[in-house]
């Protein structure tokens, strides 16, 4: 069994969908607009600078979540998944996906954002499996806490491998195709490793590594 292994955003998907949250929370009037908004864009730069507190950023990004009942969290992804990830799909991306599937490959989705915002995405993509950041849950309600390690830099392959022990599966070949040099640990320990319209600090790494480089734009 081959496993065919994907990043979601500037991936998968023509944007980031960690961000576009933030930014479809302010758009609804659901947090403060000018505080919210200068949070949120510093911490997408830290992510693309690769210089990210990961625990500091989901606290901001979690907090919202424990306001809402989760119907009410349902009914607001309904509408995100039908005004902002909807035109973000790439009919590229499809298609690869497609051909992994017919290939017989087992298909995984693993992604630094939360799995409240990826699941729905995953689902719609077709793929089962999610390797995402989880948010803690208590008596149905999202504390806005991180629950275990961040899905994150080598975050990926602590979750990956405790995922691939708990299937008790061992890949005859694996591959990863991911757009942001944050995924280099991951993408330097699978069998091949696949650059999605890189930024440029993994499209130099990628060409002095031999990896491939592909665009699904």
């Amino acid at each position: 069994m081959n496993l065919a292994i994907f990043d979601l955003d500037n991936t998968l998907l023509g944007g980031d969908s960690d961000h576009s949250w933030g930014e479809f929370l302010i758009a609804k009037n659901l947090v403060p607009p000018l505080e919210y908004k200068k949070q949120n864009d510093q911490f997408y730069e830290d992510y693309k600078n690769g210089n990210l507190n990961m625990l500091a950023y989901q606290e901001f990004a979690l907090a919202p979540l424990a306001r809402f009942s989760m119907l009410q969290l349902r009914e607001l992804h309904n509408a995100f998944m039908e005004e902002v990830i909807s035109p973000m799909r790439l009919p590229k991306a499809d298609a690869l996906i497609e051909k992994h599937r017919q290939l017989g490959d087992e298909l995984l989705i693993i992604t630094a954002t939360n799995r409240f915002i990826t699941q729905p995405i995953a689902e719609a993509l077709g793929i089962t499996n999610l390797l995402a950041t989880e948010a803690e849950i208590v008596n149905e309600t999202y504390t806005g806490n991180v629950l275990g390690e961040p899905c994150y830099k080598d975050g990926k392959i602590t979750r990956l491998n405790t995922w691939l022990a708990a299937q008790k599966m061992q890949p005859a070949h694996t591959c990863f195709y991911s757009d942001s040099a944050n995924d280099i640990p991951l993408l330097s320990q699978v069998d091949e490793a696949i650059a999605v319209d890189p930024d440029e600090k993994l499209k130099a790494h990628a060409q002095e590594n031999n990896w491939r480089i592909i665009s699904l734009r």
